[in-house]
């Protein structure tokens, strides 16, 4: 389906979009990949890792291929990236000083780096994989972000905050969130109206009352993160919904790196190619690609080019141009779609080469990104519209 063709402009519509917190057994693997990414790239920038968790009951696995000529601790990298999420007693599910740390890290295959790193300058190098990735921006929000998803993240920050204030000691490191938005369509451009329903699930401590978690959840984090002009006497909440949440994290659900990649993303808005990004280095196009995809169509919808754009750009293992650029603008410019590309193509080099150097993905910036959102936020270089020439 051509994202283009739109709806019926003026039609409201309803869509929801979830977050997890950074206890989140999922989240919690995809916070370790990255920090073990970071601590590769902190010695070696021109580390090449793939690394994967695995969390269960007291235990984290490590799993996948890393070349570099870095000395890591991966003991400490683990237990520390544990400790600053929260489970640091087994009362919590987990605890970061007695947990059992396994590793099965192999270096990355010869033929990979053959044909993609040797006898080449680095702006040259090839794709270190075949793949697809979107990115979405959207005038919707100043960060160009889907709302639904923002609020999401923001609720899920926002209990974390109170956490390490000591403002609610009750809120432990697991949460989800979810936000549905009532929007409405504006000649394929999007205008939130209100919000329709707020989901809040958090791990508690078992010396409190629904009815307090209820009344804190409701007071202190959902008024505080959701705009008032969004809510109304018609916004449903389902605050603690399950009545209780005492076993989380890994005890609860056994965790896997790559396995929030809608939460990653946009929130179900836009598309998404199926590669995960924590644990990957730039040479991996899932990751670098994705980024940049995010950068170009923010970049377009901060020119005022058009109000929403969704591109693709694939890629094909050892080749440095990507095979295909697809731009998307849902009916939202007064250019058509392939005057657009034109103006992709004349501003963006986006061969893996070059996307590292000009978004400085050899820097250990990662373990940043892996709670809360990839995109959306300032602190990233591919959140930096690029000044575009057309």
């Amino acid at each position: 389906m051509n994202p283009s063709s739109g709806r019926r402009s003026g039609k409201t519509f309803l869509f929801t979009s979830e977050s997890v917190g950074e206890g989140h057994s999922d989240k919690m693997c995809d916070q370790i990949s990255d920090a073990v990414l970071d601590a590769y790239l902190s010695q070696d920038p021109d580390s090449k890792v793939a690394c994967e968790c695995v969390a269960k009951t007291g235990m984290i696995l490590l799993v996948g291929e890393v070349t570099s000529k870095a000395v890591v601790d991966l003991q400490s990298v683990v237990r520390n990236t544990i400790k600053k999420i929260g489970y640091d007693d087994s009362s919590k599910g987990f605890d970061y000083k007695t947990c059992n740390v396994l590793v099965a890290l192999e270096p990355q295959a010869e033929e990979i780096s053959e044909c993609v790193f040797e006898g080449r300058d680095q702006e040259d190098i090839g794709a270190g994989d075949q793949g697809l990735m979107f990115g979405y921006a959207t005038d919707e929000t100043e960060e160009c972000m889907p709302l639904t998803l923002l609020l999401a993240h923001k609720l899920n920050y926002r209990m974390k905050e109170l956490s390490l204030k000591g403002e609610c000691p009750w809120i432990l490191p697991d949460s989800k969130s979810q936000v549905t938005v009532e929007y409405r369509d504006s000649e394929g451009a999007l205008e939130p109206l209100r919000v329709h329903t707020v989901v809040i699930s958090v791990q508690h401590g078992p010396d409190i009352t629904l009815q307090e978690i209820r009344h804190h959840l409701m007071e202190k984090v959902v008024k505080v993160v959701v705009p008032a002009k969004y809510l109304d006497d018609k916004t449903i909440y389902h605050l603690l919904p399950s009545g209780k949440f005492l076993l989380g994290g890994p005890q609860g659900d056994a965790g896997l790196t790559g396995r929030k990649i809608i939460v990653d993303t946009y929130g179900g808005w836009g598309g998404h190619g199926g590669g995960a990004f924590s644990g990957k280095d730039y040479s991996k196009v899932d990751r670098s690609g994705a980024y940049a995809a995010r950068w170009v169509a923010k970049s377009l919808v901060k020119a005022g080019l058009c109000r929403r754009a969704l591109v693709q750009i694939s890629y094909a293992i050892s080749v440095s141009h990507p095979l295909s650029i697809t731009v998307f603008h849902y009916g939202t410019s007064d250019r058509d779609e392939d005057e657009l590309l034109q103006i992709v193509q004349k501003n963006f080099d986006l061969r893996p080469g070059v996307i590292v150097r000009e978004l400085g993905l050899k820097r250990p910036i990662y373990q940043a990104t892996a709670c809360y959102g990839h995109f959306g936020r300032k602190e990233f270089p591919w959140e930096q519209p690029k000044k575009l020439v057309f």
